[in-house]
C-alpha cells in the first residue's frame, strides 16, 4: 500500500503492534480503515442532507482549504505556532481550519483575542479536553480543565484568596529563600528547573523536594517534561473522536503512568502532614498544603484530599515547566544581547547594592528587570497557543460565525510578533516596556502569556515573583560566560514545542562571581 506523503505528519505513527483477537496486526492500517469508515459515514449523512443544513448557512472565518478526512493537519508541521502564524498572514487573524474531524478557530491578533477572552468570554470559558488529560479522570478534577461550575469556582476562589493572594505570598516569602546557584558550569535549563521545583516545594510543602544532583530531581523533571510533551503532541484521538476509545497514539496510557508517579508522591507527603497535624504541640506550617488541609477540615464539600492532590499536580507540573522554560529563555536572550545584561546588572547594583541579596519586595523598584521579563514573555510565551477553549454556543465575531463546539486556539506567539503592534518584533528590546503600562495580567491583549478572562492562570502572582527573584539573583551575583566556541552571535535561539515552548538545544553558561 502506498502511503500519501501527508501521513508522515506526527499524528500518524509509522507502525503500531496491536493485539486484536490474539493476532498481531498493523495498527496504522487499522487506524486508516477506521478513519475511512468515518469519512464514508460522513459522506452518506451529507448525501442524505442530515446534520449539514444548519452549518452550511453559517459563514465560518476564512482559512485554508481542507483536504478530505485529514483537513488541514498536514499544514501544522512540528512547530504549529509558527505554521499557524504564517497561515494567518494570508487568511487573517480570525481563521478557521479543519483538524481532522474538529473545527478549529485560530486567533492571531490582540483585537481578536479580546473578542474571545473578554467580550465573549462567557461563551468561550470552557475547555477542549485533550484525550491524554483524561488520565486518572484529571479533566474532572484538575483546575485548568474543569468546566465553569461550583467546583471550579471553589478551587479558583481558594487560589485567588488563599494560595496566591499577596498577603499569603508575602507571609511565606522566607520559604522561597534559597541559594540559587553555585559557581560552576551550568545547564541553565536543568538548574532552573531544580530551582523552581524547590521554590515551589518550599511554598507548598515547606521542604526541598529536589537536590540538584539527586535522582529524585532528575526523575521528577523527566516526568514533568514527559507530561507536557504528551499533552502537547499531536494525537489522533483529539482529531478523530471516534478513535479515542482505542488510544491509538498511546498518549493516555503513558500519561496515566506519569500522573500516577506524581500523585503517589503527593499522596505520601499529604499523609505525612495529616499525621503530623494530629500530634499535640506540633509546629504549624505556613504553607500551601496547610492552608488546603485547613479548608478541607472546615468543609470537605469545598475541597477534599483527592482534589488537593490533583491541584498540587497542576501546581507542580504547570508551575515548574513553564517558569523554568521562561527563565531559560530570559537568560538566553541576556547572553545573546550582552548590552541588555549590562544594563540590568547596573540597575541591580544601584538599587540593591553590590553583593546584597535580592528580596521579592525589591522587584517593584527594578523597572528594567521587569521589562526584561515582559519582553521574554512577548518573544517566548511559555504556552504559545494557550490552553484550548471551546465555543459553548454559536458566536458571531467580525461578521463570521464561530460554531458551537469549535476548538479555539489563541496564538500568543503570533500576537507577540505582530508588526502592527510591535516595532522590530523579532528583536529583544526590553526598552519598549520602559514606562509602559502594559502588563501580563490579562488586561492588555497584546501581551497575554497567562491567558485572560476568567480562565487566566491563577498561579500568575507566584510565577512572577519566582521569575524576577531567580533572574535578578543570578545576574546580580554572577557575571556569565558562554562555553568555548559559542558567541552571542552564533547562539542557537531556535525553539521546539510540546505544550510549552522550549529551547531546541539546552542553554549552557558559566557563572563568574561578581
Amino acid at each position: 500500500m502506498v502511503i500519501p506523503s501527508f501521513l508522515s505528519y506526527p499524528f500518524f505513527p509509522r507502525r503500531y503492534n496491536f493485539v486484536l483477537r490474539e493476532r498481531e496486526m498493523d495498527w496504522l492500517s487499522f487506524s486508516l480503515y477506521l478513519i475511512l469508515t468515518w469519512a464514508l459515514l460522513e459522506a452518506l449523512l451529507y448525501s442524505l442532507g442530515r446534520g449539514k443544513k444548519s452549518s452550511r448557512s453559517k459563514q465560518l472565518p476564512p482559512g485554508p482549504k481542507p483536504f478530505p478526512v485529514i483537513g488541514n493537519l498536514h499544514q501544522l508541521g512540528d512547530k504549529p505556532h509558527k505554521s499557524l502564524a504564517k497561515l494567518a498572514q494570508k487568511h487573517g487573524p480570525l481563521m478557521s481550519l479543519k483538524l481532522g474531524q474538529v473545527t478549529s478557530i485560530v486567533i492571531s491578533s490582540a483585537a481578536m483575542a479580546k473578542e474571545v477572552l473578554q467580550t465573549h468570554d462567557h461563551f468561550f470559558c470552557n475547555r477542549t479536553i485533550p484525550d491524554s488529560l483524561r488520565a486518572h479522570d484529571h479533566h474532572t478534577i484538575g483546575l485548568p480543565w474543569l468546566p465553569v461550575s461550583t467546583m471550579w469556582r471553589n478551587l479558583r476562589k481558594i487560589c485567588n484568596t488563599q494560595l496566591f493572594a499577596n498577603k499569603m505570598l508575602d507571609s511565606n516569602e522566607n520559604l522561597r529563600r534559597r541559594k540559587l546557584v553555585s559557581g560552576q558550569a551550568l545547564d541553565i535549563g536543568k538548574a532552573a528547573f531544580t530551582t523552581v521545583l524547590n521554590l515551589l516545594s518550599n511554598t507548598i510543602f515547606s521542604i526541598d523536594l529536589a537536590d540538584p544532583n539527586s535522582e529524585m530531581a532528575r526523575n521528577f523533571k523527566e516526568m514533568v517534561c514527559n507530561i507536557m510533551m504528551e499533552a502537547g503532541k499531536p494525537n489522533l484521538g483529539d482529531c478523530f473522536p471516534v478513535l479515542r476509545k482505542f488510544d491509538p497514539n498511546g498518549r493516555r496510557r503513558r500519561m496515566t503512568k506519569y500522573f500516577s508517579k506524581i500523585l503517589d508522591l503527593n499522596d505520601r507527603l499529604i499523609n505525612q502532614r495529616m499525621e503530623l497535624r494530629k500530634l499535640p504541640g506540633s509546629a504549624v506550617k505556613n504553607d500551601v498544603l496547610e492552608t488546603l488541609l485547613n479548608i478541607a477540615e472546615e468543609s470537605s464539600e469545598v475541597i477534599n484530599k483527592n482534589d488537593i492532590n490533583h491541584l498540587l499536580l497542576v501546581l507542580f507540573v504547570a508551575g515548574s515547566d513553564t517558569t523554568s522554560s521562561t527563565f531559560q529563555w530570559a537568560m538566553a536572550e541576556l547572553l545573546h544581547n550582552p548590552e541588555v545584561l549590562s544594563k540590568a546588572q547596573l540597575e541591580l547594583e544601584q538599587v540593591i547594592g553590590k553583593g546584597n541579596p535580592i528580596e521579592e519586595s525589591d522587584i517593584a523598584r527594578l523597572p528594567y528587570l521587569q521589562s526584561i521579563v515582559k519582553e521574554t514573555f512577548r518573544l517566548h510565551p511559555a504556552v504559545p497557543l494557550l490552553l484550548p477553549r471551546k465555543a459553548g454556543a454559536d458566536v458571531e465575531i467580525e461578521g463570521y460565525t464561530v460554531t458551537k463546539g469549535a476548538q479555539v486556539l489563541v496564538n500568543t506567539w503570533a500576537i507577540g510578533r505582530d508588526t502592527n503592534l510591535w516595532d522590530e518584533p523579532n528583536s529583544f528590546k526590553p526598552e519598549r516596556f520602559w514606562g509602559s503600562e502594559v502588563d501580563v495580567r490579562g488586561r492588555n491583549f497584546e501581551l497575554i502569556p497567562f491567558g485572560g478572562g476568567r480562565r487566566i492562570c491563577p498561579g500568575l502572582p507566584l510565577a512572577m515573583r519566582m521569575l524576577h527573584l531567580m533572574l535578578g539573583s543570578l545576574i546580580h551575583l554572577f557575571d556569565w560566560k558562554l562555553p568555548d566556541g559559542v558567541t552571542p552571535k552564533n547562539m542557537n535561539m531556535d525553539d521546539k514545542v510540546g505544550l510549552t515552548l522550549e529551547m531546541s538545544q539546552p542553554l549552557r553558561a558559566i557563572p563568574i562571581p561578581l
